[in-house]
């Protein structure tokens, strides 16, 4: 008979992206625990593992760096919007509620759709321009730019980092067309991040604690975790099949900054979590349908 205990590719692919959710979220709760370290020294830290680990990976695999103009264009502009998506996560999670941070960041597949647009000449579907507008409503919900003028800044800050994020997707959708090694765009950006962070540590460098090492460490290994489990997911499965569980990085966020910090998000930031995983759940069901 034969072996019905053995997952599909998809069934890993869900469990695999999960997974890094998970991981991301607990790089967050790690990034507010290590305290009062300036943002940049934490990107620092956060991308040093990764850099390590993205050198090996580079060794093992005997990864060619040899690349045409337009592919080393690409790669340049995704290490510098990754990058500039990390710091200003990392600056929305030390001044916001963790899981408005998070949600915020993860706008960045809906806005891939206009980086598409304007950047791979790729038609916008009417459904895929209504979840933008339904995203940045929804947006508007978790902001509340009438709101307190305290946690405006940090707010749009996290905005811009998801923004960011959407356009360093883009550009890896146009990096695996032109057939870029996974393990080189991550080295790639891992040093561009370290090399932007690192005069922040020569002209301000803050003494820090063994524990505040330790949780910046720790949260370099949790991205790691999570870049692996996410390069692993889509391995297994098609983005269309599995993206859509990247969102449960929000309940394991809001769960861990409960849990953890007592935070508790308000009304209009809960209801802005579901206008935006509604327009992400459509955008999901309707890919699906075309595909």
């Amino acid at each position: 008979m034969p072996n019905t205990a053995v997952l599909s590719d998809k069934t890993k692919g869900i469990l695999c992206i999960i997974s890094s959710a998970f991981f991301f979220a607990l790089m967050g709760v790690f990034v507010r625990l290590s305290g009062d370290v300036p943002s940049m020294q934490k990107v620092f830290f956060r991308n040093l593992v990764a850099i390590f680990l993205a050198a090996g990976m580079l060794l093992r695999d005997r990864t060619p760096v040899r690349m045409d103009t337009r592919a080393r264009a690409a790669l340049a502009a995704r290490a510098v919007l990754g990058t500039i998506g990390v710091i200003c996560n990392f600056y929305a999670v030390d001044h916001l509620v963790l899981a408005d941070a998070t949600m915020l960041n993860k706008i960045g597949p809906i806005f891939a759709i206009l980086f598409s647009f304007l950047l791979l000449g790729e038609r916008i579907a009417p459904y895929q321009a209504l979840a933008v507008a339904v995203t940045f409503a929804g947006c508007l919900l978790i902001i509340k730019p009438t709101g307190d003028g305290a946690a405006l800044f940090p707010m749009l800050v996290a905005f811009a980092g998801g923004v960011s994020a959407g356009g360093a997707s883009t550009m890896l959708r146009l990096l695996g067309r032109y057939g870029v090694k996974k393990s080189l765009i991550v080295f790639v950006f891992s040093l561009v991040s370290l090399l932007t962070a690192a005069p922040f540590l020569i002209f301000d460098f803050h003494p820090m604690t063994g524990y505040q090492l330790a949780m910046l460490l720790l949260a370099g290994a949790s991205a790691a975790m999570g870049q692996f489990s996410v390069t692993n997911a889509y391995a297994f499965a098609p983005a269309r099949e599995i993206s859509v569980f990247d969102y449960s990085q929000v309940v394991f966020s809001a769960a861990m900054g409960f849990f953890v910090f007592g935070q508790v998000p308000d009304a209009l930031s809960l209801l802005g979590y579901l206008v935006v995983c509604g327009a992400a759940v459509y955008m999901f069901l309707r890919g699906r349908r075309a595909a």
